[in-house]
């Protein structure tokens, strides 16, 4: 028996909170987390709390985990001028980390 082992997508998105500012995550389930995220409790990020009301800006499905997680270090090293521009599709992510 040959079975294939299933694939979970990984997604990296960016929130924009009351006050303009980009918070970058990753996760397997962007609505879920994004949920998680405005019930603004325990399964919400700390930075975020407080900070409300959250709009969902920006996602891409990435490949692996793996991928998912350089991709947030690259994003979470961009200046903020340059996460807005990934945000209107002014910057594109690399092809490869």
């Amino acid at each position: 028996m040959n079975e294939q082992k299933a694939v979970t997508p990984w997604f990296l998105y960016l929130v924009k909170t009351s006050n303009n500012s980009l918070y970058c995550g990753i996760t397997t389930d962007v609505d879920r987390r994004f949920n998680e995220h405005c019930a603004q409790n325990y399964k919400s990020a700390k930075a975020l709390r407080g900070k409300s009301p959250l709009s969902l800006v920006f996602q891409t499905q990435l490949e692996n985990k793996s991928t998912a997680l350089k991709a947030e270090i690259w994003v979470k090293k961009l200046r903020p001028k340059q996460k807005w521009a990934l945000v209107n599709r002014q910057l594109l992510m690399p092809t490869a980390f």
